[in-house]
């Protein structure tokens, strides 16, 4: 005995909505007129530009020569004699080398060190039944609006030994109460039926915290990293207060030298004063590089935005 199956027919599969369409309009909601969707395309189109123009430039003038530049009086729109000559300068040693390295260093430690401390913080806080979390949350709380003060702060510092040391750029800002308060929001939305479980089949509390909890919060995690990890490669305050060794300077206090023509790298002085390089292009070079590592990590961090701070914000 045959059995007949039913095939959609060709209609019915075009019919079908692709998985890329736009989610069907409410029935109360009106159909967007031409005028409305023709001024969201040119605010939109405008919002891009005032954004990307502005790159565009300081990516150019960097990769620009020292004629192109002087030819166009300053900063160069259109990209003629492109050169990558800069950012061979820049990278082939040097202060300004060792200034990403020494932020990549800190951004990367600190980071680890502050996820850590902000996971474990977060996790306790979001047990009701941990020992004085109640008070602890008030405590950190009252620290969102009351601070005791830079010069208190610098003598603290001063009086750990942290001076001119590389945990003067990370132990001072390294925990944010807002991340904080973030992830706890986020965990104490984890149903409780799951950290029970395994509690009753002999797991602890950081077994229960390293495999259930943080793989179900992925996305709250790779937020808070980006944030983090965005404060410390754009921090220049701590080293300018903290710092008084020029080699141990951070990327962005080099950027700010450079920029405000304070002082120059040795090795380039020369050849910026003999013509061989543009000091503009250098300073353009050296904005690029800073932004990089954000512009890079931000679209593979996108995708968590949502999920990862509305959803613990907004439930919690």
């Amino acid at each position: 005995m045959s059995t007949v199956v039913d095939r959609p027919s060709l209609t019915e599969v075009a019919k079908k909505p692709s998985p890329w369409a736009a989610p069907p309009r409410p029935s109360w909601e009106e159909e967007p007129a031409k005028a409305g969707l023709a001024a969201k395309g040119i605010v939109l189109a405008f919002a891009c530009f005032a954004i990307l123009f502005p790159l565009w430039i300081v990516i150019v003038t960097s990769l620009s020569s020292k004629k192109t530049i002087d030819a166009a009086g300053g900063l160069v729109v259109i990209p003629k004699d492109i050169t990558f000559i800069a950012y061979q300068e820049l990278l082939g040693g040097g202060q300004v080398q060792r200034a990403a390295l020494v932020s990549l260093g800190v951004t990367l430690v600190g980071t680890l060190f502050s996820m850590t401390v902000s996971v474990l913080c977060a996790y306790g806080l979001s047990r009701s039944g941990s020992l004085g979390h109640r008070w602890i949350l008030m405590t950190l709380l009252a620290t969102m609006f009351f601070g005791a003060g830079l010069i208190p702060t610098y003598l603290l510092v001063q009086a750990l030994g942290l001076t001119d040391t590389y945990l003067a750029l990370i132990l001072p800002s390294a925990v944010s109460v807002f991340n904080i308060l973030v992830l706890r929001a986020f965990f104490m939305n984890i149903s409780q039926e799951l950290t029970d479980s395994a509690r009753i089949d002999g797991a602890g509390d950081f077994r229960i915290l390293w495999q259930i909890v943080m793989p179900l919060s992925r996305a709250v995690i790779a937020v808070i990293s980006l944030f983090y990890a965005v404060g410390y490669w754009s921090a220049w305050f701590n080293a300018s207060i903290y710092l008084t060794d020029q080699d141990m300077m951070p990327l962005q206090n080099v950027m700010i030298q450079l920029v405000q023509k304070q002082e120059r790298p040795v090795g380039l002085s020369a050849q910026i004063n003999t013509g061989q390089i543009s000091a503009l292009s250098i300073q353009m070079a050296v904005m690029v590089m800073a932004l990089l590592p954000v512009a890079v990590l931000s679209p593979f961090v996108q995708k968590h935005f949502k999920k990862g701070m509305l959803t613990g914000a907004v439930k919690g």
